[in-house]
């Protein structure tokens, strides 16, 4: 997929869930105030800072896409996790601030009054737009291989489980029992919690340069041994770079075979992985004799 084809999907992605969050956004804070409910509110607060994390996944993809220059040999592609590591950051502050409105209320003793029956009808359409943007996102973000946009559609998935608690406290405090809807704020923090751990490790994962998995590291020797003339691959290694990741490997061809038509070989290989792994964008092949005696003449 080329890098035009990516920023058209990505930009109609982005600007996809922005909208609806903006709307979701000024929805929930309505309703959150005039009806009284403390977790939809909180709610609120947390689909804001989803406007702001799609903002930041979306300057990160752009940047990602920006092509390789003599700084940047490999490209850009590492500004993508960077920027889902700034969503981490983000997200503490979000769930920083609910916590404290839960502890003035739990602790500190501030007034509990149930919110009025209009705050869960709001939850339940939060569940089904929230359902829609993050099945959205996650979609085109793999479909891209963005690791921005895939984080930032984890991070509203949150919000589908978020909705679906404020709900509940909400019917919880109308039956009896106000002490609910600001105990599900708190739930929706340790739910946001759970989501800055989970995208701050895929990111890392990214940045350390971690195999996205061995399925790629079979593929790429299964699309090297296709190539007519190569008899055996190894010390393959794959830099992960975010949206795609660059590919070194060692091929194995006859002993006598001269050296233009092993550097022939070394294109055609490099050639047919690219072709045949979207991920891989780069590749670099070193050329080894075939050896009975474990390959002692390859040397690095």
């Amino acid at each position: 997929m080329d890098r035009e084809v990516k920023d058209r999907i990505g930009r109609r992605t982005v600007i996809f869930s922005v909208s609806g969050k903006t709307v979701l956004t000024v929805l929930n804070f309505i309703v959150g105030t005039i009806s009284g409910s403390t977790a939809l509110v909180a709610e609120s607060a947390h689909t804001f800072s989803d406007i702001f994390t799609s903002a930041i996944a979306f300057i990160g993809f752009k940047i990602g896409l920006k092509p390789a220059d003599k700084d940047h040999p490999y490209g850009h592609g590492k500004a993508e996790p960077l920027a889902g590591l700034l969503i981490v950051i983000f997200l503490v502050v979000i769930s920083y601030e609910i916590f404290l409105d839960v502890f003035h209320k739990l602790v500190l003793g501030s007034s509990l009054t149930p919110p009025g029956i209009i705050a869960a009808v709001m939850a339940l359409v939060g569940i089904g737009a929230n359902f829609a943007m993050s099945s959205y996102s996650l979609k085109m973000g793999r479909k891209i291989n963005s690791p921005a946009i895939i984080a930032d559609s984890k991070h509203q998935k949150v919000d589908i489980y978020a909705c679906a608690a404020v709900f509940i406290g909400i019917l919880g405090s109308r039956m009896g029992y106000p002490i609910l809807d600001p105990l599900v704020g708190g739930f929706v923090g340790l739910l946001i919690l759970k989501t800055e751990f989970d995208v701050a490790l895929e990111n890392i994962d990214h940045i350390m340069g971690k195999v996205p998995s061995e399925e790629i590291i079979n593929d790429i020797e299964s699309a090297a041994l296709s190539v007519d003339g190569i008899y055996g691959v190894h010390d393959i290694k794959i830099n992960d770079m975010g949206p795609y990741a660059t590919a070194e490997l060692h091929v194995e061809v006859k002993n006598d075979l001269i050296i233009k038509e092993a550097h022939k070989l070394a294109h055609i290989v490099e050639k047919v992985i690219i072709n045949k792994i979207n991920i891989i964008t780069t590749v670099t092949v070193h050329v080894c004799p075939l050896d009975d005696n474990d390959n002692e003449e390859c040397l690095d």
